[in-house]
């Protein structure tokens, strides 16, 4: 009998997995992602400020007017766990230096940011650079291609878990590979991420959007996808640890 109480070795009679088809070419949606963006409409984003611009099947952060506030796009659905691709530009010739150059940022539930930045040559704080969890842990390498190239992400995001009071119970978890590169391996997350403070976290809700981070840079997108993740796809349910 298996550790979690339920199944023999090898047991016939154990459900199969579903079938789900892959894309049909390297960071083409699987049959069972939820598409955000497809290089056409943004009708499952909503900007918080001035409108993102799609020209040529690229979404690009839209520039900001003097004294205008950022404008975050944020997705329209909820999640929590999430499997995410998303693939980035950014603008050649370079534009600036350091937080400067490029900066964006994949802001889990709005709270949680994984940075995005030109990382090609640019030195910075190291917390703060392109395959960081932002204000916390530098990336384990730095696979960065040159300005005007497109990079992929992809990452797994885990929630954080609360108790029914908001003690938490068990941070969030990041996984993030840069242009095929393992950057951070299911990595524990501080808490809300916060511009030079430690971060910490406040209890929340189970779901919250996606959010593509405005911070003044012409970075360009193409080619968004989620995958949620059921309860049993996640590190700590494999474990045991939850039913």
């Amino acid at each position: 009998m298996l550790p979690d109480g339920k199944w023999r070795v090898h047991d016939a009679d154990r459900p199969q997995p579903p079938e789900v088809q892959p894309g049909v070419a390297p960071g083409a949606p699987p049959s069972d992602a939820i598409v955000l963006f497809a290089g056409h409409s943004l009708d499952k984003w909503v900007a918080t400020g001035t409108p993102w611009a799609v020209a040529g099947g690229i979404l690009t952060v839209p520039p900001r007017t003097k004294g205008a506030k950022a404008s975050a796009l944020v997705t329209r659905e909820a999640f929590g766990d999430v499997q995410l691709h998303l693939e980035f530009r950014t603008p050649a010739p370079p534009r600036d230096a350091g937080q400067d150059r490029a900066n964006s940022g994949i802001i889990f539930m709005q709270r949680y940011e994984i940075q995005i930045l030109d990382g090609h040559h640019n030195p910075t704080y190291a917390d703060g650079t392109v395959g960081s969890i932002y204000g916390w842990k530098p990336p384990l390498v730095n696979p960065s291609r040159e300005p005007g190239a497109w990079q992929t992400y992809d990452i797994i995001f885990e929630r954080p878990r609360f108790a029914a009071g908001g003690t938490l119970q068990r941070p969030a978890h990041v996984t993030v590979l840069l242009n095929g590169v393992l950057v951070q391996n299911h990595q524990a997350m501080l808490g809300v991420t916060r511009w030079r403070q430690v971060a910490t976290y406040e209890p929340h809700g189970d779901a919250a959007p996606l959010q593509l981070q405005d911070h003044d840079s012409p970075v360009s997108f193409r080619n968004i996808w989620v995958r949620p993740l059921s309860a049993g796809a996640t590190r700590q349910d494999q474990a045991g640890e939850r039913k």
